[in-house]
């Protein structure tokens, strides 16, 4: 009986100590998400405000607020890479967030915006990933809803940067 004891003890203790250690790691792991996505430049696309030098950091990640033209192929806007299950990649597996930062294809099989560095990130090592994921997945819910791609002749709705191709004129203020 008292060597159960001990042995029940034992296991008890070695499992809250497992279970210490492993809250330790992950809290780790997101702070390594968190420097990766600072100088990976995340915020510049993801969050509003950052192209007008006013990022709002009450929503952070939650989108941008200006897309991006690329010629021949449309106007792209920073998604909600928040963990927002209605507007961000909140139903999203870690594995899939990680997928889609390293080979440019998003759970559905839609391919990311050109612009996207994902070529950038397919170098990264898989604990820097996943620590990306776990970054991502902590971060604080932002609703925002971001517009779908537009089509090139499409009208956008938000401010938009355009990418030219050099040897191309840039073209005139909108009247």
């Amino acid at each position: 009986m008292f060597r159960t004891q001990v042995r029940l003890a034992f296991l008890t203790a070695s499992v809250v100590a497992f279970a210490s250690v492993s809250a330790k790691a992950d809290g780790a792991q997101i702070k390594r998400g968190e420097y990766l996505v600072t100088i990976g430049g995340c915020n510049d696309c993801h969050t509003p405000g950052y192209f007008f030098g006013k990022p709002d950091m009450s929503r952070f990640l939650g989108g941008s607020d200006v897309g991006f033209e690329i010629p021949g192929l449309g106007v792209f806007v920073g998604r909600n890479i928040t963990p927002d299950k209605k507007t961000g990649i909140g139903s999203w597996t870690p594995e899939q967030i990680v997928t889609t930062i390293q080979t440019g294809e998003r759970p559905d099989g839609r391919i990311l915006a050109p612009i996207m560095p994902w070529h950038a990130f397919a170098h990264l090592t898989a604990d820097d990933a996943m620590a990306i994921a776990a970054f991502l997945q902590s971060v604080k819910s932002v609703d925002n809803e971001v517009p779908e791609p537009f089509k090139p002749g499409e009208k956008v709705s938000s401010f938009m940067f355009r990418i030219m191709p050099p040897g191309e004129t840039a073209a005139a203020a909108p009247k």
